[in-house]
């Protein structure tokens, strides 16, 4: 029974979504702060105790980074709708996210199964996508006058753009050698 506790967990920060979202819509920024800090430790305790104990599974796999992606665009979208972000930083971002899935079911559909394993570079991407996010919300919660706004604006947009192209370029890439492959059998 406990091995379902990682997934358990991850859907309990799903559930935050909709409360995030909302208090950052009503500028309750220190409360969004608490939950939003609470959904990044729910997700380090879940992989912990995932790869800990072996409780890995493919639900797990899956729901983990749905429940990442779900958080973080809540918050883009609040801090969007708000005027706190501009409207061409969240159309990058769900953008990318948009293409990636596109890509993976045009992938799927067209050549076959495959690893949905996120690439170092999209993993880094999310990285800097939720520091910006923690710092826009301490930023409003706390300190105003907080530095580095805008270099983790222009960081996060340039990373969300590269690691977008990338998996563009590594799936046409793997896509046209499985094409290949199969027409030289």
């Amino acid at each position: 029974m406990l091995r379902h506790l990682p997934n358990l967990i991850t859907g309990l920060r799903i559930l935050l979504v909709w409360p995030v979202f909302w208090l950052i819509s009503t500028s309750e920024f220190k409360l969004a702060l608490i939950l939003a800090a609470v959904a990044g430790l729910s997700d380090a305790i879940d992989g912990f105790l995932a790869k800990h104990f072996g409780w890995q599974s493919r639900l797990g796999g899956m729901l983990d980074p749905l429940a990442d992606k779900l958080l973080l665009l809540a918050c883009f979208l609040a801090l969007t709708v708000i005027g706190i972000l501009p409207g061409w930083f969240l159309f990058l971002v769900i953008g990318r996210d948009v293409l990636i899935v596109c890509g993976a079911v045009a992938y799927h559909n067209l050549i076959g199964p495959f690893d949905a394993q996120p690439s170092q570079l999209s993993k880094l991407t999310t990285v800097v996508q939720i520091l910006f996010v923690l710092e826009e919300l301490l930023r409003l919660a706390w300190f105003p006058e907080l530095p580095g706004r805008q270099l983790l604006l222009v960081l996060s947009a340039a990373l969300t753009l590269i690691s977008g192209l990338h998996y563009v370029l590594i799936w046409s890439l793997r896509a046209r050698r499985t094409l290949h492959e199969r027409n030289s059998q």
